[in-house]
């Protein structure tokens, strides 16, 4: 995950692994949506030394989904720290024109990994 954080960035990245109950409930805190999902993101407010963000994403999201599309826990686990990644950097791929979605099929194609769910999704 190293490599791909510091293509983009220097600052430090709080990474918390969770399962679907705890993420649920913070999506439902922070997002008003009452389910769970495989990854959140939250940007910090820059400020010198601060750090980027926060990615969370749950395990028991990666591992099923990894065994239902059959690629590995650590292929899924990528995608989505990238999908989180590129969130925290300002993309936001329910609001822009693709450039999200340009963007992580280029880490994708880089780092030989299976499509993302917004590629799988978008086409």
């Amino acid at each position: 995950m190293s490599a791909i954080a510091n293509t983009f960035t220097d600052k430090e990245i709080e990474l918390i692994l969770t399962d679907n109950e705890e993420i649920q409930t913070i999506n439902k805190e922070f997002r008003q949506i009452d389910k769970a999902t495989d990854v959140l993101s939250f940007p910090y407010e820059e400020m010198p030394f601060s750090p980027l963000g926060t990615i969370l994403i749950s395990m028991e999201y990666v591992q099923k989904v990894a065994q239902e599309l059959g690629h590995t826990d650590q292929e899924e686990f990528t995608l989505l720290f990238i999908h989180g990644l590129l969130h925290i950097l300002g993309f936001d791929h329910e609001v822009d024109n693709g450039e999200m979605r340009a963007k992580e099929s280029e880490l994708i194609q880089q780092y030989k990994l299976p499509k993302s769910l917004i590629v799988r999704t978008q086409g």
